[in-house]
């Protein structure tokens, strides 16, 4: 273990083995941080009356701020939490804040994700393994990124949307609506336009598999179709594989509405 003499950690805070902690950073409260995890120097992990757990080798850059209170004029001070899983990286000036009682009382970051320099987490956001939050982009509370998605840069996305699995969302978007798994969305507001071929190609998809999937998406964002008509092409047309089941779940349980 490694702690700087100027770092700054409340009696309360657990760390294992092997965790390194440089100047001037702070661990507040009720923390648990796992082994092999940095915490770069002017970092602030955990808050006052939360608990904050951190998973083994994560870096949590210079000047992050890790289990904030929520930017939530309904919160009270309330009791709420933050969990964070393994191997990430949550890059320089980057927050990630705690739950609210209102939404689940929970933040969660799986593992494998990078958070990019200057990103932010809002409360009560579900974020799940392997994604991509770029720089200066920004989730507000109760947003859900589901596994394998990638955000680009200066993106914007409002509250409770969920972006699906595979999902790639372009540079300087605002996104306000959801976005179906496999696809890729832009704009302002954003749409989808495209399948994310590239993005499935490299995840091992076989050709056959990305077609169907192709299917589906263009049934519902070409042709003008009433999203009742698509889903009906869909199930007719694409067969019944489990990333086509997805997609219909996805839409049957989508309460924002597609960002189409």
């Amino acid at each position: 273990m490694s702690i700087h003499k100027t770092a700054i950690i409340d009696k309360g805070v657990e760390l294992d083995v092997n965790v390194e902690v440089g100047p001037y950073a702070e661990i507040r409260g009720d923390t648990q941080i796992g082994k092999n995890t940095i915490i770069e120097s002017k970092a602030i992990v955990g808050s006052r009356n939360a608990k904050v757990v951190i998973g083994q080798g994560n870096f949590i850059g210079h000047s992050a701020v890790i289990g904030g209170f929520p930017q939530d004029k309904k919160f009270g001070g309330e009791y709420s939490e933050l969990f964070i899983g393994d191997n990430n990286q949550i890059r320089e000036f980057s927050s990630v804040h705690v739950g609210t009682s209102h939404g689940g009382g929970r933040t969660n970051v799986g593992n494998d994700n990078l958070l990019m320099s200057y990103s932010h987490v809002a409360h009560d956001v579900q974020i799940g393994n392997d994604v991509i939050l770029g720089s200066v982009s920004q989730c507000a509370g109760h947003v859900v990124l589901e596994d394998k998605v990638t955000v680009s840069g200066m993106v914007g996305l409002s509250q409770h949307i969920r972006l699906g699995k595979f999902s790639y969302i372009g540079g300087h978007s605002a996104v306000n609506k959801d976005v179906l798994p496999f696809t890729i969305a832009e704009g302002s507001w954003a749409v989808m336009r495209a399948t994310n071929k590239i993005g499935l190609q490299r995840s091992g998809f076989s050709a056959e598999e990305i077609e169907m999937i192709n299917r589906a998406t263009r049934f519902i964002t070409k042709g003008g179709r009433t999203l009742k008509e698509a889903i009906e092409l869909i199930q007719t047309e694409c067969g019944s594989s489990e990333h086509i089941k997805y997609i219909l779940d996805f839409i049957n349980e989508s309460e924002r509405g597609l960002a189409r």
